[in-house]
């Protein structure tokens, strides 16, 4: 009898991959970029049904939950169409930039940008579940270690309404996707000055956007025109004849032990595969963004945010300062300062040889004993403080400007 062998495996890893892909979630969101929330959003959402499809139908094909099943097979049947509709909205911002034709500056260009990423990201995922509901047979499948499961008769008219729609957008994101490479190639000196001027994207983020998008139109076209394939080839068409053929027992709820499916590997490798490359590309995603700079930044802030409230203290080095030794505050770097010459005037102003700098002085701040004692002056502007060894008379009256000179040591 085969055995679920990827049990606790897939439980897993899902959940893992649920919480792991939606860490960058916050600070993309700041930075406007759609396309990355899209897919994060996205695989999240897919990672979640197909978790807890595996622990409810672990080792049983009983109709459990019959309104969640009709939520989780419309969920597989957007998500099919909705990562690719990410990675298109991720390469389509990437052939802007690198083409340097629309270079969001105002908060009314990026609010158009999000609305063209929010339609073809939700638009045609909500429009594919739509559509595939004229080719869908009956209600769901339930498939013991799997769960719940979209049906569509393979009928001709499945092909454009459903079958298509993953391999069409994959063509028009590698179309976009070859389109940024000529274009960074041939305006790299325009591409570097506007990555310069944009404070939500640095060159290595928009690279490892690149590469994401290109790996998952890697793996997505060779995956998607394989499973046409398995649909032409290994099944047979059945006619379209009218809506109310296609529908005809329509509340029929097929069920499949896991014996069965499990002894056809065609079948097994299927299934197997289309639920473990939506944790594959919740990881992927993590592997590219979850150990860049401002992902390792967001982990210190939040630790520490964390351990203060058990009364943990961050080093100073944490906070980025510099400090000096022996020290628990963070300094400016030291220096040697430069004795100070007051030579008296009649104006109260004193000068040297040396470039000069201005403030000024309440009476009851710069007084000098009569013993000629080191006092020191506040230049206020800085809050440093400067020893000198004054030459003046006891006591400068007035707030009179006063002109204060440096000589070489």
């Amino acid at each position: 009898m085969p055995t679920d062998a990827s049990y606790p495996a897939f439980p897993i890893f899902a959940f893992i991959a649920f919480v792991l892909v939606l860490i960058p979630l916050p600070w993309h969101f700041q930075a406007w970029n759609s396309g990355t929330c899209l897919f994060m959003i996205w695989t999240a959402v897919g990672c979640l049904n197909l978790f807890i499809n595996s622990i409810v139908w672990r080792n049983n094909a009983i109709d459990w939950a019959p309104i969640w099943c009709d939520i989780s097979s419309r969920i597989i049947v957007g998500l099919a169409v909705a990562i690719p509709a990410a990675s298109l909205c991720i390469n389509r911002r990437l052939y802007k930039i690198a083409s340097c034709r629309t270079v969001t500056i105002t908060r009314a260009h990026k609010r158009r940008a999000v609305m063209v990423d929010l339609a073809i990201g939700l638009g045609l995922p909500a429009l594919q579940m739509a559509l595939q509901f004229i080719v869908q047979g009956h209600r769901y499948d339930i498939w013991e270690g799997v769960g719940c499961y979209p049906t569509t008769v393979n009928t001709p008219a499945a092909y454009p309404l459903s079958f298509l729609w993953p391999i069409v957008i994959g063509l028009i994101s590698a179309f976009y996707c070859i389109l940024t490479l000529r274009a960074f190639m041939l305006r790299r000196a325009q591409f570097a000055q506007f990555v310069s001027s944009t404070t939500s994207l640095t060159m290595n983020r928009y690279f490892r956007l690149m590469s994401l998008a290109t790996l998952e139109l890697i793996f997505n076209l060779p995956i998607n025109t394989y499973g046409l394939y398995l649909n032409i080839t290994s099944r047979p068409i059945y006619p379209w004849k009218s809506w109310s053929d296609i529908h005809y027992d329509w509340f029929t709820i097929d069920t499949f032990p896991s014996i069965l499916w499990r002894s056809n590997s065609t079948l097994s490798v299927t299934l197997e595969f289309s639920r473990w490359s939506v944790v594959f590309c919740a990881l992927l995603f993590f592997g590219f963004f979850g150990f860049a700079d401002e992902a390792r930044k967001h982990y210190r802030l939040a630790y520490w945010a964390i351990a203060k409230r058990f009364g943990v203290t961050p080093p100073p080095s944490s906070l980025g300062g510099k400090v000096n030794p022996g020290s628990a505050k963070p300094s400016l770097p030291g220096f040697v300062p430069r004795p100070l010459e007051l030579k008296s005037s009649k104006s109260d102003s004193f000068s040297s040889s040396a470039s000069t700098f201005r403030t000024s002085f309440n009476k009851s701040d710069y007084t000098t004993p009569s013993d000629a004692t080191p006092i020191h002056t506040t230049y206020k502007s800085a809050e440093l403080s400067f020893p000198t060894t004054p030459t003046t008379p006891s006591t400068i009256s007035g707030m009179d400007a006063v002109e204060l000179t440096t000589t070489e040591v």
